[in-house]
């Protein structure tokens, strides 16, 4: 890989990081929105919280200012424990428990390894070093599964997730079981530590064609979906925004070996 796609890859971090700031503010605005209209039993952006006004403020506050401290240096190791903490724990206390009663239900499987998928890009995202051996290791790992089981569901999900591609998109099975595949073989990648970057800059690349091919037109209101005024259409658009742009800053982070620094 030259300098072009050093280049392209370089667009990881701030993207990563906008997706967080963003999904925090969603957390604020929906949070303000359910409490004065009385709409939702939880707060509709993942992890989904309960109706609690305080919990919700204080998250979509922590949530914004970690996504801030990413986009400068001398902040992300910090910015980085924190937000994959946070999205650590809260997934554990309120995703797993929903899950776990209900373990052949897809829709909360995602709601489980979406934001475990996002803490890990947390703790990944430093430059080589910053962070401890065993917890780059553990992100890597809790990164493939997730990816692994993102790419089994397509695969057990194959006509619910078609309907969510747009008609002038040909050969939607294929599509599908191309990006399952392409799933697994990014998680296997990652997690044996094998042509890492290259799994990580497609994967990344995948998320990016679905920002604008799937994600942002079902926002904008062009085809299904709840467009605009949908928050978890906006939750969906940001989180592959966040799945995106991780995963180029894992790339970018390894363009170049450190001196020093093993491959972990």
């Amino acid at each position: 890989m030259g300098k072009a796609t050093d280049a392209v890859l370089s667009l990881g971090p701030p993207a990563f990081s906008f997706a967080n700031i963003a999904l925090g503010i969603e957390t604020l605005l929906c949070a303000h929105s359910s409490f004065a209209l009385g709409r939702y039993e939880v707060i509709p952006v993942l992890p989904f919280l309960p109706p609690i006004p305080w919990v919700a403020y204080v998250f979509g506050a922590i949530w914004v200012a970690c996504g801030v401290g990413l986009l400068f240096k001398h902040m992300a190791r910090t910015a980085a424990i924190a937000l994959g903490g946070l999205l650590f724990l809260s997934t554990f206390v309120l995703e797993v428990p929903r899950y776990a009663a209900h373990l052949s239900n897809m829709s909360l499987r995602t709601g489980v390894f979406e934001p475990l998928a996002i803490a890990a890009l947390a703790w990944l995202f430093p430059s080589p070093g910053t962070l401890p051996g065993w917890l780059v290791r553990g992100s890597r790992y809790l990164l493939a599964l997730s990816f692994i089981v993102f790419g089994v569901d397509h695969f057990l999900a194959l006509a619910s997730i078609g309907t969510l591609i747009p008609n002038w998109i040909p050969w939607h099975v294929f599509w599908i079981a191309f990006f399952g595949a392409g799933f697994v073989a990014a998680g296997l990648s990652i997690g044996l530590n094998i042509l890492q970057r290259l799994g990580a800059a497609c994967i990344g690349l995948m998320f990016a064609i679905w920002v604008f091919t799937l994600h942002l037109p079902r926002v904008l209101g062009f085809y299904g979906g709840g467009g605009p005024h949908s928050p978890d259409e906006w939750s969906s658009l940001f989180i592959a925004v966040a799945l995106w742009g991780g995963p180029w800053a894992l790339a970018r982070n390894h363009a170049v070996p450190q001196r020093g620094t093993q491959n972990i």
